[in-house]
């Protein structure tokens, strides 16, 4: 007979269980417990910022870059509608996945597709990364269509540069290009992130900071695949101030014109005030190849070509000046007693000194001539000797005088400073004394002697304009996004210590240039205006290395003499003073000197 109760052994085994699975239960509940702990408290500030991220995107709104004009007020540059593409990150997986989705849609350059890859490695996960500019309207077309299958990737509308004349005045206007790192860390650009564009030569990057503007920002409110659903808040972006360059359209079209198919520079200033109003380097560059992405190749080409297109000759090409460094021969020898005008010197055609024989440019010689003949029909022979008289460290001092040997202050970058040589230079230079024949090289403007064309513009301006030196300046006014003018006055000018009388003496003979009869300048001349100027033809290579490198009678091109001229007009109460060189242009009579007959004709008659 069995007896009923309950049995100690089972409830042992079963209690032991339960135990055992209580321990586990609650080690299982702890464990859960801890990792909600984690994720929320210590990481909780972190997935947050993930989900409003996900959510939530802020946009910056580039701002439209500021115009720019020429004096009168004409467009030269703005700016044009553009879609740039942009990716997050943090919203996708793999970039290298995602660029293989990417180039059956829209064509991606392969440097800026590794330079993406490069920016999506070092970059922040939750800023957006530049990924194409300047998107057609049919590739935006196609990236609305397959968003849904390219999440963090979006169109940011935007503004491209549009440079309206193609190659007008780029030397002055300058390019932009992409912000760089080294650019970045700066701090000088705290406007601007990865990937804009800024400026980086000429008034775009001079002025780059007023020209750029304030960005502006939205918080854009997405879905999973980074589709906009609304904006949540919008500041606005404010625009770049305007720009108002001195030069003037119409004279720089014609200056530009004027150097196609040949090397060379033009400038013309105001010589009242130091105004450029045209300044001209040929060949020339496209800056809006630098806004589209210029290709490596293509930038390798520019920086590298034999013919520089990216060099602002007109104040960075240093020549010869030729006879047109007459003008200062001439003044230094009037102020220092050792010419008097009315003497007449004889031009055989050729000057001795010791065994050396200097020739005149005219083998015949021009006979008889006083200074004001000597200056007309640029005698050599005429200023070797007053060079001789002189001697080579008062020749440098009345240089410098004008502004020469050093940089004039354009508000321009790269200017450089030419050379004026004296003695002292020499003896640091090459550790050897001047001599003599170097002298009277230097003195009808060979030899060592290198002036910009910047500066021989301005030099003519100074004799012509009671002596004062301006410094030359291409932006006229800046106007503010308040439609606030800022207006950029000269400088106060120096002012040369020379004679008024002996001013006056060289002024008449560089009337009697242009239009006299034996005047070497007649190509300059304008009907109804009195312009004054001065030739120069400046050698490349001596003349005996020249003839014997002839080929069938024919000196190459690149050994052919440069053309120069100055000029300035009218002579009483001037408006425009010109320099005109052609590279190679062989004789400034011939090459240069119609060129600025033209441009004060256009000028002054407009």
């Amino acid at each position: 007979m069995r007896t009923s109760g309950f049995d100690p052994i089972l409830a042992e085994i079963i209690g032991r269980r339960l135990r055992i699975v209580t321990v586990f239960v609650i080690f299982f509940i702890a464990i859960l417990i801890s990792r909600l702990w984690f994720l929320q408290i210590i990481k909780g500030p972190m997935y947050r910022v993930k989900s409003e991220n996900n959510r939530i995107h802020l946009q910056s709104i580039p701002p439209f870059r500021g115009l720019i004009m020429d004096r009168n007020g004409e467009l030269l540059v703005d700016n044009r509608p553009s879609y740039d593409l942009y990716v997050i990150p943090e919203d996708i997986k793999d970039p290298e996945e995602l660029l293989l989705k990417l180039r059956p849609l829209i064509s991606l350059d392969p440097a800026q597709s590794e330079g993406f890859l490069k920016k999506i490695k070092t970059g922040r996960s939750f800023n957006p990364v530049l990924l194409k500019k300047n998107m057609s309207r049919e590739e935006l077309a196609v990236i609305e269509v397959n968003r849904f299958n390219l999440p963090g990737v979006f169109p940011e509308p935007s503004s491209q540069r549009n440079y309206i004349y193609d190659t007008f005045a780029s030397h002055i206007i300058g390019y932009l290009g992409e912000i760089d790192e080294r650019q970045l860390k700066s701090g000088k650009y705290m406007r601007n992130r990865q990937g804009d564009l800024i400026g980086q030569y000429g008034i775009e990057g001079i002025w780059q900071n007023e020209l750029n503007g304030r960005s502006g920002g939205r918080q854009v409110e997405v879905d999973a695949v980074g589709r906009k659903l609304r904006t949540i808040s919008e500041k606005p972006p404010v625009p770049g101030y305007n720009i108002y360059l001195t030069i003037d359209k119409g004279l720089q079209l014609i200056a530009e014109e004027s150097l196609k198919g040949k090397t060379g520079a033009i400038v013309a200033l105001d010589p009242n005030n130091g105004e450029v109003l045209a300044l001209a380097s040929s060949p020339v560059f496209e800056p809006k190849k630098f806004v589209t992405g210029i290709k490596q190749e293509e930038w390798n080409t520019l920086r590298t070509s034999k013919e520089s297109p990216l060099q602002n000759r007109a104040i960075r090409g240093q020549y010869p000046p030729g006879s047109i460094y007459k003008i200062i021969v001439a003044l230094a020898g009037l102020e220092e007693g050792v010419i008097d005008p009315k003497e007449e010197l004889y031009c055989p055609g050729y000057y001795k000194l010791g065994d050396h024989t200097f020739g005149c440019w005219k083998k015949g010689g021009h006979g008889s001539v006083n200074l004001h003949n000597a200056i007309r029909e640029s005698c050599d022979v005429y200023f070797y000797r007053t060079g001789r008289k002189l001697g080579i460290d008062k020749i440098a001092h009345y240089s410098r005088m004008f502004g020469l040997g050093r940089k004039i202050g354009i508000d321009l970058d790269n200017e450089e400073a030419g050379l004026i040589p004296d003695s002292n230079w020499k003896k640091r230079r090459f550790g050897v004394a001047w001599q003599q024949g170097e002298t009277l090289s230097c003195a009808i403007g060979q030899s060592y002697v290198n002036v910009t064309p910047v500066q021989m513009a301005s030099m003519i301006s100074i004799v012509f304009n009671g002596g004062l030196i301006y410094k030359p300046r291409v932006v006229k006014m800046v106007v503010s996004d308040e439609s606030k003018i800022i207006q950029i006055a000269p400088e106060q000018p120096e002012k040369i210590d020379i004679k008024s009388e002996n001013i006056e003496i060289v002024k008449q003979a560089l009337i009697a240039v242009v239009n006299d009869p034996k005047g070497t300048g007649k190509n300059a001349r304008v009907n109804g205006v009195t312009v004054a100027g001065k030739t120069g033809t400046a050698q490349v290579i001596n003349l005996k290395k020249a003839k014997s490198l002839t080929i069938e009678g024919e000196i190459p091109e690149e050994y052919k003499d440069h053309g120069w001229f100055v000029a300035i007009a009218p002579a009483v109460d001037p408006k425009i003073a010109i320099a005109v060189l052609i590279e190679h242009g062989e004789s400034g009579s011939g090459a240069a000197a119609p060129v600025a007959g033209k441009l004060i004709s256009h000028y002054l008659k407009k």
